[in-house]
C-alpha cells in the first residue's frame, strides 16, 4: 500500500539533535512518504500545539520537550510518537501510551552501543590498562609495570549482570564469545530465558557476593534507586570491578565513594547521581574509577540507526504496516 503524502508529520527534534540522528537519506525517505513539518529555533520558542496542528505523527528525540496530556488535548490528530532516543518516561504520559498514542522507541538500537563499552571498560580493567599507559607515560620501569600488573583473563571470570535488559542481554552475548562465567540478578527472568542467554539466575546479594565484575542494566524506578546502598556494596569482593553504564540513581552515590575511597574495589562510571559533573566533584579525585561523560550510548553508527528506524515505522504506520519498535503498554513501568 502506498503511502499517505498528504499526512502530516511534525519533526520535534532541535537542531543538533536532527544533525545528529537523520541521515540526508532518512530525511529524504520522510519527506517522500508525507508532509513533513520541522520544528526550527530552540525548544523553548518552539508552538507544539502550532507544529502538531493536523500531524499525525510526530518524529522526537533528545531536547525535546514532553507532550504532556494538555498538548495531546490540543493536537487530536496525533496518532504516533517515534522517539530517536532512550527513555520515554519524561517524554509523553505514561497512561496514553498503547491507548491514546502509538509510540515507538529506539532504545534497544543504543543496546548495542552501550554493551560494547561496558565490555572495553571491563578489558581496560582486567588488563590495568590506564596503569600501564600512565606508568610507562611517567618513565616507570618496563619490567616493573609488567610485574605489578599481570592482568586477568575475562574467559576467566564470573560476571554478574543486574538486569537481563536489551542493554544486559546485548553484554551478556558479548561475554558469551569471551566464555565468561555469566550470573544474573533480574526479578522478571524466566528460568527458560536464563537457558536460552546461558547465565545463571541468582539473588542479587548472591550476585554481589559471586561475581568478579558486576555491570547494572536495571532500570531506574523507584523500587531501584538506589539499589546498591552500602549494605550492599559491602557484599563485593575484594579487588572487584563495578560497572555503571545504566543510571547513577542505582547506586547510592556517597556509599560508593566511600568504598572506592578505602581503595577495596574499583569501578567503571558512565553515569552519576547528579550529572554533569561539578569541577570539584569528588568522583574526579578517585584514582580507582575509570570516569566517562554519559557517553554510552552515543556513537555515530547508533544515533544514523535510531533516526533511520524510527523514520522507517513512521513510514509503515502511513502505511498502516506492522510497526518494528512499538512500545507494548504493558511494558512501559518497567523501561529505564
Amino acid at each position: 500500500m502506498s503511502t499517505d503524502a498528504h499526512a502530516v508529520v511534525a519533526v520535534l527534534l532541535t537542531e543538533q539533535t536532527r544533525a545528529t540522528v537523520l541521515t540526508p537519506a532518512a530525511e529524504r525517505l520522510l519527506a517522500g512518504a508525507a508532509r513533513v513539518r520541522w520544528a526550527e529555533g530552540p525548544p523553548g520558542d518552539w508552538d507544539l500545539p502550532g507544529l502538531l496542528d493536523g500531524a499525525v505523527a510526530c518524529l522526537t528525540g533528545w531536547g525535546t520537550p514532553p507532550i504532556t496530556e494538555q498538548v495531546l488535548a490540543n493536537s487530536p490528530d496525533l496518532r504516533l510518537v517515534a522517539h530517536t532516543a532512550g527513555s520515554i518516561r519524561a517524554l509523553v504520559p505514561q497512561d496514553a501510551v498503547g491507548a491514546r498514542l502509538t509510540v515507538c522507541q529506539s532504545a534497544g538500537l543504543i543496546a548495542d552501543s552501550v554493551a560494547e563499552l561496558v565490555i572495553s571498560q571491563i578489558l581496560s580493567a582486567l588488563r590495568d590498562l590506564p596503569a600501564l599507559d600512565a606508568g610507562l607515560r611517567a618513565g616507570q620501569d618496563w619490567s616493573a609495570l609488567r610485574e605489578r600488573y599481570p592482568g586477568r583473563l575475562l574467559g576467566a571470570r564470573t560476571v554478574g549482570v543486574v538486569g537481563a535488559s536489551r542493554t544486559g542481554r546485548a553484554v551478556i552475548g558479548l561475554l558469551r564469545a569471551f566464555r565468561a562465567r555469566v550470573l544474573v540478578a533480574d526479578p522478571l527472568l524466566t528460568a527458560a530465558e536464563a537457558d536460552e542467554l546461558g547465565v545463571t539466575p541468582v539473588e542479587l546479594d548472591d550476585l554481589l557476593r559471586g561475581s568478579d565484575v558486576v555491570t547494572l542494566h536495571a532500570p531506574l524506578l523507584p523500587q531501584t534507586q538506589g539499589l546498591l546502598g552500602a549494605r550492599e556494596l559491602s557484599l563485593l569482593a575484594d579487588g572487584a570491578l563495578l560497572v555503571n553504564a545504566a543510571r547513577g540513581g542505582l547506586v547510592d552515590g556517597d556509599a560508593l565513594v566511600a568504598e572506592l575511597r578505602s581503595g577495596r574495589i574499583r569501578a567503571a562510571l558512565d553515569v552519576f547521581p547528579t550529572e554533569p559533573l561539578a569541577p570539584d566533584s569528588p568522583w574526579r579525585q578517585l584514582p580507582n574509577a575509570t570516569l566517562s561523560p554519559h557517553t554510552a550510548g552515543h556513537t555515530v553508527d547508533s544515533h544514523a540507526r535510531q533516526g533511520q528506524a524510527m523514520v522507517e515505522d513512521v513510514v509503515r504506520f502511513l502505511r498502516d504496516e506492522p510497526l518494528r519498535y512499538a512500545v507494548a503498554a504493558d511494558s512501559v513501568g518497567v523501561l529505564a
